[in-house]
């Protein structure tokens, strides 16, 4: 099988087009014809590639961006039909890769996806970030200290992943929230601070003078870049 791609459009002419012609080329196109599907299937289904329509019946196209690059690093290619270079300009800013205005050539939108998914392989993470004695290994979806596993919860990595990808960047409880929302949903901020101490709890050599999670008061958290 070939790229997985999430393709969110609610015309369904051109989803039919599009997915017609990816399909030839070797992908594999998965459809949401409203935003609310397609961020519930980008919560639950593996994918390479993201093309988003920006205007969609439901939610804002630009509000979805926000959503996918608060928690994942899926390439985002905006499709707009909108004649405003502003929404373009504010969709990269937010995190999308590419755009292609409509009406497009197939053979356009091809090549754009492409480009973004050799941008995307060339940038791509590792899978195991390291700090020191610490390690957090994204597909085993566990975390490491000296070698050891420490316990932590599925929302619990999620949040410890999310704040060790922005290391040394203070991000704060909303933030957080909106980057582990494929998780299991908390629906009050003061739950964040009940995991981060749980967090503390696996890794810190001394939980009560954390090190690697830091609390920036009035703000949220940092992790820090330096490790032991």
């Amino acid at each position: 099988m070939g790229e997985r791609v999430l393709l969110i459009e609610d015309d369904s002419r051109l989803a039919d087009m599009v997915g017609e012609y990816l399909g030839k080329a070797g992908f594999h196109v998965i459809h949401a014809e409203n935003g609310t599907r397609g961020l519930a299937l980008h919560g639950r289904e593996p994918v390479d590639v993201v093309i988003l329509d920006l205007m969609l019946p439901d939610i804002e196209g630009l509000d979805i961006c926000r959503q996918i690059r608060a928690r994942s690093d899926s390439p985002i290619l905006m499709l707009t039909a909108r004649g405003d270079p502003m929404d373009r300009v504010v969709g990269l800013e937010m995190g999308a890769d590419d755009y292609l205005p409509k009406p497009f050539e197939p053979r356009e939108l091809l090549a754009r996806l492409r480009a973004v998914l050799r941008r995307s392989r060339a940038g791509a993470k590792p899978d195991v970030l390291r700090y020191g004695r610490l390690e957090i290994d994204r597909g085993g979806r566990e975390v490491r200290l000296d070698g050891t596993p420490r316990p932590l919860t599925g929302y619990q990595f999620a949040l410890l992943l999310a704040l060790a990808e922005h290391a040394g960047r203070v991000m704060s409880r909303d933030a957080l929230m909106d980057a582990v929302k494929g998780e299991q949903f908390e629906a009050f901020d003061r739950s964040i601070d009940v995991h981060v101490s749980r967090i503390r709890a696996a890794i810190e050599d001394d939980p009560k003078k954390p090190r690697r999670v830091i609390t920036i008061r009035g703000t949220g958290y940092v992790f820090a870049k330096a490790q032991d």
